[in-house]
């Protein structure tokens, strides 16, 4: 008798409890699947031990059949063990999505309480019914149940033990009250169903509340839930920035130690904080809350990645922030956000460019070098031709003179002299003509070193002013430029002509250093039209270019001249055509053959 009513009172006391911690779930916010169906096995479990005690209290008062109760007690009984088989399921999986095939783990359960429900017609589930197990004589049916309902709380037992130790160990805290709540219940089935003990069947109904604060305490207390095994499972494989793990409803559940040192905080200040709530609790974290909501939205039930970059201005640090939806067969279970720390390369950055600035002025001081070289040995062909113009002339002054009053000078003779004047002045107009087109290429090479002017010009102004610019190099070099074109001369273009002058200068004279000096080479200029497109090319039959240049030609200031070339020339020139003709540079290029230069500009 006191046995009984300790067991009462057990019954009492879990009821009560198994209340109070389902509601408690009830009232959580923000529940996720593993609350729900926890909140389903408090609800089964409820059933189970009210009906029992209505069973105690009800029975002998009222004298109906205490099997009558069971009717009730089983709706917890049957599906409870399905209910745990989910538990597991979600626990191992974070997040299922229910399909139809799920439905059969139904039919069991189903069709045992159809059996008991009718007995008292067939006795398949008891021959004999009573409170005490060892008094009672199960039908064949019962069986059945029995083995279907120990398979689904031993598949249950499988995930939740396994996903328990590979997140946290097995001899974890975590996992081993999940290993202890689920062997109670189930040893006490066994053994009571077996004979081995004397027991009711009030005792099961309290193993399983057991079981249920097992789990809760190891799921909720010790953190377990939060954990999300595949989540966490995925970054351990893949992540070596900071990182944050957030939940569907963007909170805090996990974060490695680098995150935890960049920022400087207490793991117990973000764990289960909104991440939105960062920037108000810790200044540190000044970043657009807009661009980060923008993000986390677009990657929601989907595993595609958003970056974007941010400067945290507190901790002059810069991060390129990656977020990534996490998905497990097509269930969305939370967002991975990286924070990977880029301030060093953008200090690399802000170095490289300032040594390019260094290396862009010498290359600019070198062109003035190579200009100016051009413009005195140019300008001395016509100054030298026009002093003897002007000696000639001074002749036939002196013999003009010496004419006058002499009988012997016919007019014939006057018209001789004044024509060769005339000759010696026609031949000073084209000699100034000449110095003024050099004059005016020059002009405009030296003011392209320190602005660009965007205008029309034809293909004739372009290859007029090459020429004039690069006829002392050629005529040095003892080499012969060709040039060939299969354009009307009065093609426009639009641009800069003073840096399309410089590209295709810059190209002529790697061609005549392919040489290496040899002479009587030949270096052919061109010019041809494909589809809409202008294609001036520089062709020699010089040294080429070997593998390893090719590869890195445009992508970096390469050079074959070893400590007498920057490689800025070449890199100049294609960010020249790429950003200020929208155009492209090709070439092709053979060891001891030759190299073709082909610079595409697009017609307008």
């Amino acid at each position: 008798m006191l046995a009984d009513n300790i067991t009462f009172l057990g019954l009492i006391f879990s009821s009560i409890s198994i209340f109070i911690l389902m509601v408690y779930l009830i009232r959580i916010k923000n529940k996720n699947q593993l609350h729900r169906i926890f909140i389903i096995n408090c609800l089964l479990t409820f059933i189970w031990a009210v009906a029992l005690i209505a069973q105690i209290i009800l029975s002998p008062a009222l004298g109906i059949e205490p099997i009558k109760f069971d009717y009730i007690v089983y709706i917890g009984a049957c599906f409870l063990p399905v209910s745990l088989l989910f538990t597991g399921l979600i626990f191992a999986n974070t997040k299922i999505k229910f399909r139809p095939v799920y439905t059969m783990f139904f039919l069991i359960p189903i069709l045992s309480l159809l059996v008991l429900w009718s007995n008292d017609f067939h006795h398949l589930f008891y021959t004999h019914y009573s409170v005490y197990i060892p008094e009672t004589s199960f039908g064949p049916y019962f069986i059945i149940h029995s083995v279907y309902s120990y398979v689904c709380i031993a598949i249950s037992l499988w995930f939740l033990i396994s996903y328990a130790i590979k997140n946290s160990g097995f001899f974890s805290k975590q996992s081993l009250l999940i290993i202890i709540g689920t062997l109670i219940p189930t040893l006490t089935n066994i053994l009571s169903t077996c004979g081995v003990i004397q027991t009711t069947i009030y005792i099961t109904p309290i193993t399983y509340i057991i079981t249920l604060f097992c789990y809760a305490f190891a799921m909720f207390k010790l953190e377990l839930f939060e954990s999300s095994p595949i989540a966490l499972q995925r970054i351990v494989d893949n992540i070596s920035d900071s990182y944050l793990v957030l939940d569907s409803y963007n909170k805090i559940i996990d974060f490695n130690d680098t995150f935890l040192k960049t920022f400087n905080l207490d793991p117990t200040f973000i764990r289960n904080l909104d991440i939105f709530e960062l920037p108000k609790k810790k200044k540190v974290f000044d970043f657009n809350t807009k661009t980060l909501r923008t993000s986390l939205n677009s990657v929601y039930n989907s595993d595609k990645t958003v970056k974007y970059e941010v400067h945290f201005y507190k901790l002059d640090k810069y991060f390129v922030v990656e977020i990534t939806g996490i998905m497990h067969k097509n269930s969305f279970l939370g967002t991975i956000v990286l924070f990977k720390d880029i301030t060093q390369h953008i200090l690399d950055l802000e170095e490289i460019k300032d040594k390019q600035d260094m290396l862009m002025e010498k290359e600019r001081l070198a062109s003035l070098g190579q200009l100016i070289g051009g413009i005195s040995h140019n300008l001395k062909t016509p100054i030298m031709s026009i002093s003897g113009a002007a000696e000639g002339i001074s002749d036939l002054i002196k013999e003009y003179e010496a004419s006058i009053g002499d009988p012997e000078v016919t007019p014939e003779d006057h018209h001789a002299i004044a024509s060769d004047m005339k000759d010696w002045v026609d031949k000073i107009h084209s000699y100034t003509e000449y110095m003024s087109d050099i004059i005016t290429a020059v002009k405009g090479q030296a003011v392209n070193l320190s602005e660009n002017e965007n205008d029309l010009f034809t293909i004739d102004e372009l290859f007029k002013r090459v020429n004039i610019l690069m006829k002392h190099e050629i005529r040095n070099a003892s080499l012969t430029l060709n040039t060939n074109i299969d354009v009307p001369t009065t093609t426009s273009l639009h641009g800069d002509i003073n840096s399309l002058v410089q590209v295709v200068n810059n190209l002529i004279t790697n061609a005549i250093q392919a040489y290496n000096g040899k002479k009587n080479q030949p270096i052919d200029l061109s010019v041809r039209k494909e589809n809409n497109n202008i294609i001036i090319s520089v062709s020699d039959n010089g040294c080429g270019m070997p593998k390893d240049v090719q590869d890195k030609l445009f992508k970096s200031m390469i050079t074959t001249k070893g400590k007498n070339g920057t490689g800025l020339g070449m890199f100049m020139s294609y960010s020249t055509i790429k950003g200020h003709f929208n155009g492209d540079i090709t070439f092709t290029s053979k060891v001891n053959v030759g190299t073709t230069f082909n610079i595409t500009i697009p017609l307008s």
